[in-house]
């Protein structure tokens, strides 16, 4: 008999792998659906599609809401610091963080992730981070695709993808043409840099050597604010929202206003982090800093003014809403004053 030579296996895909790997997806998904009692996605993972009820929703005219997103070049330092445990709720905060921007209400997650050759204990710590940025976004994750692609990742190269979809009720959604002439602008500081902008520090740090800190510092994960957005959401007090992620915070917040009304902000007033200071300090500009980096601000609510106390109240010291600027009417569209103030 000839003997055989070529097999899937050999050409570098190991089915026999990814099938311990969704077994393993499968087990801590249906922790997942014990803790929330959504009997009826218990047998989600591993079919061929994957399915939610929304019947017992008791939102009333029900609006679907959908993002997908990525963490960009992040995933290159979890791989040099060898750090998987956190990115996955970066990809999860990436996507959510988007969705409240509408007002919509996390429902379920889904993943993709790429390789270039399945490493079982590696592809457990990035699905834990996806399962804890889902319990913090009280969403489930409820199906993915894991795919094996020798050739076109290099071995220990991987890229995540991840889509949301969440609920809003169609009288609830939030939207620019909610924003009124007068209102402010609040500012909830971020956690770190986020998921934004990492090429950039890539190339700061090539050839330097890094602190235990700083790396710590730079692979901290996104800070997800959908349980402090929807209690604002649930009391009525902001008129729109907006994620600040790649464009930074003037554009990310234009988005969230009306063609007729004007964007004032004051950039003195930005409560800048630590490891941005440290970033401008490597001969980067205050314009490159500002569209590059969230530069302290991860998320911004539109309010009327007689609302800051209340909305305060719902967010912990360290990410406390503070007014950066407000909108009016004029013949401009931004309106920026002052500097940013770096620490020297």
């Amino acid at each position: 008999m000839k003997k055989i030579k070529n097999s899937y296996k050999k050409s570098g895909v190991n089915i026999s792998l990814a099938n311990k790997l969704v077994k393993h997806i499968s087990y801590l998904s249906k922790k997942d659906v014990q803790k929330t009692n959504n009997t009826f996605n218990k047998d989600r993972i591993g079919g061929f599609g994957s399915l939610f009820d929304i019947s017992k929703s008791k939102i009333k005219d029900p609006v679907i809401v959908s993002c997908t997103d990525g963490v960009g070049t992040k995933i290159e330092l979890a791989n040099q610091f060898k750090k998987f445990d956190t990115i996955g709720v970066d990809l999860v905060a990436m996507c959510v963080n988007d969705l409240i921007v509408q007002g919509a209400r996390p429902l379920f997650f889904l993943d993709y992730i790429a390789v270039g050759k399945l490493e079982l204990n590696k592809m457990k710590k990035i699905l834990k981070g996806i399962f804890d940025g889902c319990k913090l976004s009280s969403c489930s994750l409820i199906g993915g695709e894991t795919a094996e692609m020798p050739g076109v990742y290099s071995k220990n190269k991987f890229d995540l993808a991840g889509f949301s979809v969440g609920i809003v009720s169609k009288k609830k959604i939030l939207s620019k043409n909610r924003v009124k002439k007068k209102d402010i602008i609040l500012a909830i500081p971020s956690n770190g840099i986020h998921s934004n902008g990492y090429s950039l520090v890539r190339s700061i740090l090539k050839g330097n050597k890094i602190s235990k800190n700083l790396k710590k510092e730079i692979i901290k994960p996104t800070k997800i604010y959908s349980k402090e957005v929807l209690k604002l959401l649930d009391k009525n007090l902001i008129n729109a929202a907006a994620h600040i992620t790649g464009g930074g915070l003037v554009e990310n917040l234009l988005r969230s206003i009306p063609d007729n009304l004007t964007l004032n902000v004051d950039l003195s007033k930005i409560r800048v982090l630590k490891i941005f200071n440290w970033l401008k300090k490597n001969n980067i500009s205050d314009n490159e800093m500002l569209k590059t980096f969230n530069c302290g601000i991860g998320f911004c609510v539109i309010a009327p003014k007689k609302n800051i106390y209340r909305i305060k109240k719902v967010f912990s010291k360290k990410f406390k809403p503070y007014e950066i600027g407000f909108v009016s009417k004029s013949h401009r569209k931004v309106n920026l004053s002052n500097k940013i103030k770096w620490e020297k």
